[in-house]
């Protein structure tokens, strides 16, 4: 069945509507990360059952989120802390390697990012699994971080292209394409999408 292309100004403007408010939960830093895993089960829920989940069922997973979010989120700053550290000492010379080395270090950066972004989106997927489970199963799907990190590739750039204003508004995108891609890259579940 063919959408409507009112169906799709609808969604493209509930997408912005959610990056805004994924930004805006996301604010505090401390709650980044439930902020993220509730946007992610509002798109995954939506990407189901072509509806939006009820705010009760978003405030739930914020809820459960919130410890798992918390330590997720300091692991994150920990790796782009110790790349970034990675990163100027390959640049100033301390390390020796040069630019071969440099951009080792950056394909592996952005690898981890395609892996952490499929990690949101796993728990996003199913919120009913355990986290080690999810991790344990994220292992096995190399395409989809692949295509994960595309996707992070492509939105941070659209980021230092885009509007300051506008950049909320890619979180939105961002785990509507995360969900997407991870569905049609994924062994386990060939989903069409529409």
């Amino acid at each position: 069945m063919r959408r409507d292309w009112r169906e799709t100004v609808r969604l493209a403007t509930d997408l912005a509507l959610l990056g805004f408010l994924v930004t805006l939960a996301a604010l505090p830093l401390v709650t980044a990360g439930a902020a993220v895993a509730a946007g992610s089960a509002a798109v995954h829920h939506h990407l189901e059952y072509d509806r939006w989940p009820a705010a009760r069922a978003c405030w739930s997973v914020f809820r459960r989120s919130f410890v798992p979010g918390l330590l997720a989120g300091l692991a994150v700053a920990a790796a782009a802390l110790l790349l970034a550290v990675d990163v100027l000492a390959v640049r100033s010379g301390t390390v020796p390697g040069g630019t071969p080395l440099l951009a080792l270090t950056a394909l592996l950066g952005v690898a981890g990012a395609g892996y952490g972004a499929l990690l949101v989106v796993a728990v996003g997927t199913e919120p009913e699994r355990g986290r080690r489970a999810v991790a344990a199963g994220i292992a096995r799907r190399g395409r989809a971080a692949a295509g994960a990190a595309g996707v992070l590739l492509l939105t941070s750039l659209l980021a230092l292209l885009v509007h300051p204003m506008l950049v909320p508004v890619l979180a939105g995108y961002a785990l509507f394409a995360l969900h997407v891609v991870t569905r049609r890259l994924s062994p386990s579940r060939p989903v069409p999408v529409p």
